[in-house]
């Protein structure tokens, strides 16, 4: 890490999505930096305390103030976790601040969406926009903690907790957990159980029919699980993240299929989240693959 080598570190906006490393990297900096002084030399700031105008007028500020030794060349430093969740206000005051205490001290700021952090404050911090992991990442650390924990375990039901944590490294390992505990071995069956997921067997089974145009064996599964309870949210999310692993599908019909999802699923977050919508996707997804010919008027 040449920051933590060479200790020129600037201020810092580190963005995207949650659960991919964003705060730990920070902290690792930090104590890759200052060492024996990291606990006098940094202030640590999350989405659970009160970062209004006043914490950042006094507790920042105050900080910012204290005299701290440090090695040469380091820097005091400040990490704001979830700061896009800071009132304008409160960034305006962050912002002269900055401004005041640049030779002592460096700002960390973690957050989803950089665009929500005032202008003046991106133009003084290097921004680093961290993408989602990917699935080899994150089987590699799962099964990684699986042999120090000695955890019980099969290759389903780690793909299974890659699925469902969708790219988020803190969703995995607490699903890992969860299961684990609950279960004593980790199986795709427990997996789905204790994220109260629809099974993606179940929705391949669905896309499969609709890729046939038989709309009648294409409602039955989906008529199970919207008996088991699942939401119309539920169903449509599952549904939109298997046909994008699907390799049955044709790419023509899995744009499609796509196209379908991604409008209902807009309907559906609109407030539309009855059967009758659900049952609509698979009309028009089991359309797409049938001849026009099959709906000429005679």
């Amino acid at each position: 890490m040449v920051i933590g080598q060479e200790g020129n570190m600037p201020n810092l906006i580190i963005s995207g999505a949650p659960g991919i490393g964003k705060t730990t990297s920070i902290l690792c900096l930090a104590r890759e930096l200052l060492g024996s002084a990291y606990k006098e030399a940094v202030l640590e700031l999350n989405a659970s305390d009160d970062r209004g105008i006043d914490v950042v007028r006094n507790r920042i500020k105050m900080f910012a103030q204290k005299k701290v030794t440090l090695p040469p060349g380091r820097h005091k430093v400040i990490i704001l976790d979830e700061a896009d969740s800071m009132t304008s206000g409160a960034q305006q005051a962050l912002r002269r601040t900055m401004e005041i205490y640049s030779n002592t001290t460096r700002f960390a700021l973690a957050c989803n969406m950089s665009s929500r952090i005032i202008e003046p404050i991106q133009s003084r911090c290097a921004i680093l926009r961290y993408t989602t992991l990917t699935d080899k990442q994150l089987t590699k650390r799962l099964l990684e903690i699986c042999e120090m924990e000695k955890v019980s375990y099969d290759p389903e039901g780690i793909e299974a907790i890659v699925f469902t944590a969708e790219g988020d490294m803190r969703q995995a390992v607490n699903n890992l957990q969860s299961t684990a505990s609950g279960f004593g071995h980790v199986s795709a069956e427990n997996v789905y159980k204790v994220c109260d997921q629809p099974h993606p067997v179940i929705i391949q089974g669905i896309l499969l029919h609709c890729g046939r145009g038989d709309i009648e064996k294409a409602s039955e599964p989906l008529q199970v699980l919207w008996d088991q309870g699942y939401s119309a949210l539920d169903i449509i999310t599952t549904l939109f993240r298997v046909v994008k692993q699907d390799t049955a599908l044709a790419e023509a019909q899995k744009m499609d299929f796509v196209r379908e999802i991604g409008m209902t699923h807009m309907k559906i977050l609109e407030g539309v989240q009855s059967l009758v919508q659900l049952y609509g996707l698979l009309a028009r997804m089991c359309r797409s693959t049938m001849p026009p010919a099959a709906f000429a008027l005679s």
